[in-house]
């Protein structure tokens, strides 16, 4: 069995927003020794209706992955768990709020050499090698069900005039679409990013695994922010985002 030093750490920035929506995390367990989860949930429906969804998110994350004992803590049912009760939670806060709230989410556990993940909305989950893009999360937008159904015209114009339109997330009226993902090989190397539309919307996958595997999370974390902002043009939406990166282990000090 492969063991890796992980290096992970989060970002958010309000962008040009009047108020920050998006919630961001990992967490570890004293329950799940060499467990890491980490999640991204991007709140919409009103200014304290989407603060509120997104931190049910967050909120549910945290307090099942702590309580899931070791044998579970690296299972597509523990997220899907995770996105249920955060879903009926959410639509609980609606109809006490009288509010529409709902939030993305994107999930990732890793554990050992085995990764599970799941996500709804528009944010996204990316899986590099090294700098080589191995999956990206398909976004639950009204542009992509466009092109899934090849109809790449209109799908090109609703990712123009419609972008930000998601047709999943997390406390809608309906039941929210989950699309699940593994990864049971992982090497010394691989990294994930989650992060929000607020940031994704300015980069190609190219850019973003280059940018990935030459710096530390940290160092990713903020020449990322950085370049967005000033793509944005003062029209930034919240962003936010999550790294995990594994690496070999440092070899034991000689005696």
């Amino acid at each position: 069995m492969t063991l890796f030093k992980v290096s992970a750490c989060t970002a958010e920035h309000i962008g040009d927003r009047p108020e920050q929506q998006d919630r961001v995390a990992i967490v570890t367990s004293r329950r799940n020794p060499g467990a890491l989860l980490a999640v991204v949930a991007d709140g919409m429906g009103g200014r304290t209706g989407g603060r509120m969804a997104a931190d049910q998110v967050v909120r549910t994350a945290d307090s099942l992955f702590q309580e899931t004992g070791e044998a579970d803590s690296a299972s597509a049912p523990l997220l899907q768990q995770i996105a249920a009760e955060a879903h009926t939670v959410v639509r609980l806060t609606a109809i006490s709020s009288e509010k529409e709230p709902h939030s993305t989410m994107v999930a990732l556990i890793v554990k050992r050499n085995h990764a599970v993940w799941a996500h709804s909305g528009d944010s996204r989950l990316y899986f590099f090698r090294r700098d080589r893009l191995v999956h990206r999360t398909a976004d639950h937008t009204y542009a992509a069900r466009l092109a899934a159904e090849g109809r790449e015209q209109a799908a090109q114009i609703a990712a123009q005039r419609y972008r930000n339109v998601v047709v999943s997330a997390l406390g809608i009226a309906g039941e929210p679409q989950l699309t699940l993902g593994e990864a049971t090989d992982l090497q010394a190397g691989d990294l994930f990013l989650l992060c929000s539309d607020g940031l994704w919307a300015y980069f190609d996958d190219h850019e973003l695994g280059s940018l990935l595997s030459k710096l530390s999370p940290r160092e990713a974390s903020e020449h990322l922010i950085r370049i967005a902002r000033e793509r944005a043009q003062g029209r930034g939406d919240n962003l936010s985002l999550a790294i995990v990166k594994l690496e070999a282990p440092q070899p034991a000090p000689r005696a």
